[in-house]
């Protein structure tokens, strides 16, 4: 049996014999690891290192929630830009559906227009060529009177020169004097 003063522990190793294990002081190893970690443990407490971690760490925060807030201000202009858009394209889909209603009421005017002015043209054709024909009418009216009364006077010419003589001619010429005298 071991003092209490020795410095090693005997151990029962299953493999058939007994084996000792160091110790110092009433420590073994794993005693000797435990205190070197308090000890470790009292140093960065001394030194303040779970408050120096713990600073880091709230910058490390306070650095991530100042990009989530940029993050949400940019989604926020993101949207207020994509709002924007949309209201741009529903004001120029409105404005090409106005410029369309407009374009194809000018067209029917347009239209409308050219088919009165075709009509009037019409018109005013037909009123002319009815005049041209009356004119050509009257000319033609006119040129059939001239050729009659031509053909009336050589007749008479003929007619006079034929049955008129001399005396006959001499007593005509007396009564038309007569008749200028009076």
């Amino acid at each position: 049996m071991a003092s209490p003063q020795t410095n090693a522990t005997v151990e029962h190793n299953p493999a058939g014999g007994e084996h000792a294990e160091p110790s110092a002081f009433g420590f073994n190893a794993g005693g000797w690891v435990a205190l070197a970690m308090l000890f470790v443990f009292a140093i960065l407490l001394m030194k303040k290192v779970p408050g120096a971690i713990g600073t880091a760490l709230d910058r490390k925060i306070d650095a991530i929630r100042g990009q989530l807030a940029e993050a949400e201000n940019l989604r926020k202009e993101a949207e207020a830009l994509k709002a924007e858009y949309a209201a741009k394209a529903a004001a120029a889909e409105t404005e090409a559906a106005t410029m369309v209603e407009r374009a194809r009421h000018e067209a029917k005017a347009l239209i409308e227009k050219a088919r009165k002015d075709a009509d009037s043209l019409v018109e005013r054709r037909g009123r002319m060529a009815e005049e041209k024909i009356a004119a050509e009418e009257r000319a033609a009216v006119q040129q059939l009177r001239s050729a009659a009364a031509d053909a009336a006077t050589r007749a008479a010419a003929r007619l006079i020169a034929e049955r008129v003589d001399a005396k006959a001619d001499s007593a005509l010429v007396d009564k038309a004097i007569k008749e200028l005298g009076r």
